[in-house]
């Protein structure tokens, strides 16, 4: 039974093992389900998914495999989605004065409503307040004003809907989505194995090896130390500001931000740069002239030891990279673009560079020529869960 959609799940990106999937199988024997979609979705769920991030994926995978079963009270008629997915109308000429907000009723009321206007509305409806429409006082539809109702399909009008139906509510947690606040603190928590043992006297009790020993000796206590973990990793960051980095200022700060509220590291020095990195870097994401530290400077105060993470689209002109004069915004002091990040990569064990547009394979083409030839000097990753996660471990490997 369902054997198809084990192979769905896994078409999907999902790794099932057997032995969750005869879980699922004995538990659907035993009747949990109640005998509804819903909670077969529900205990697919529980007991397929190891992680929220896949949550999108599962989603995808149920719908696929069950697209032609009955959902009960969430179907909506092809007819109805058909208007309902027309577009977005003008709604500025409609009259607020009909809206009919009620906003005592239950969810329960609703859905039972709900069910009603399905079986009786049999054509378009817009601005009204009782149909299955668009924009009116209605409590099912999209962009109405009616709060605590049911919205299906489109754009929320107030925010308020008891439930959307036909949503792909996970989306924002797949690993592959470009990061934004949420997803970097997620991510973080993987930097733990940031903290290391350093070459310091066994000095912290160590529980479990306590308790193996003194059961090896048959009950004598014998206490085991082992050497205490404290933070010992350093790390740099630079940001490119400014020009094609506009679209991603806001998630670049939230990576800002959540670095800096991390406790996972001993020191953390911050810098930034326009478009390419010279001879100098910048103090503030202004990149005003003379706010800058030089090169030279930069390496006297941060040891070869320090992490570093770039992040930067790598989208300039190719003078910019290779001509001694291409740097527009302040001084090149002797050498190309090109020359001072082959000098910045000699002087730390680890660097990674970070790309919100990164392009892989794709950067043969002759417009990429400035990611191309940075991703040959740097381990360059793009800017997603995945990515950060891979630099991670790039920048966490012994060589």
């Amino acid at each position: 039974m369902f054997t198809d959609f084990l192979y769905t799940l896994r078409d999907k990106g999902l790794n099932v093992s057997t032995t969750e999937w005869i879980t699922f199988m004995d538990a659907l024997d035993r009747g949990l389900v109640n005998c509804t979609l819903e909670g077969l979705y529900n205990l697919g769920r529980m007991t397929l998914v190891k992680t929220e991030s896949d949550y999108d994926r599962y989603d995808m995978a149920f719908l696929e495999y069950f697209k032609d079963a009955h959902f009960g009270e969430d179907e909506i008629p092809e007819i109805i989605m058909e208007f309902l997915n027309k577009g977005d109308m003008d709604t500025s000429k409609l009259n607020k004065d009909l809206y009919a907000f009620d906003v005592r009723r239950e969810m329960a009321e609703t859905k039972r409503m709900f069910r009603e206007r399905v079986q009786e509305q049999k054509s378009e409806h817009n601005g009204g307040n009782y149909w299955i429409g668009t924009s009116g006082g209605s409590a099912f539809g999209h962009h109405g004003r009616n709060p605590g109702g049911l919205r299906v399909s489109g754009k929320t009008g107030m925010q308020s809907a008891f439930q959307v139906i036909g949503e792909r509510k996970y989306q924002d947690f797949r690993h592959d989505k470009t990061l934004d606040i949420r997803q970097f603190q997620m991510a973080f928590r993987r930097l733990r194995q940031f903290s290391t043992k350093l070459d310091i006297p066994k000095t912290e009790l160590d529980l479990d090896k306590t308790i193996d020993e003194t059961c090896n000796n048959g009950g004598m206590l014998s206490l085991e130390f082992d050497k205490p973990r404290k933070n010992s990793v350093k790390l740099l960051l630079l940001f490119d500001c400014g020009g094609t980095m506009m679209p991603f200022a806001e998630m670049c700060n939230d990576l800002f931000q959540a670095v800096h509220k991390a406790n996972h590291f001993k020191d953390v020095k911050t810098y930034y740069f326009h478009n390419c990195i010279y001879s100098k870097v910048y103090k503030d994401a202004e990149c005003e002239l003379g706010n800058w530290i030089d090169l030279e400077e930069l390496f006297r105060k941060t040891d070869k030891d320090y992490k570093v993470v770039i992040v930067g689209d790598a989208q300039m002109a190719p003078e910019e990279l290779y001509d001694v004069n291409g740097n527009y915004r302040g001084p090149n002091d002797g050498m190309s673009g090109y020359e001072w990040n082959k000098l910045f990569k000699t002087k730390y064990k680890k660097i990674i560079w970070l790309n919100p547009r990164y392009h892989g394979g794709l950067n043969s083409l002759g417009w990429m020529e400035a990611e191309r030839k940075l991703a040959e000097i740097y381990d360059m990753f793009p800017l997603t869960l995945d990515g950060l996660k891979d630099g991670i471990s790039k920048l966490m490997a012994p060589r």
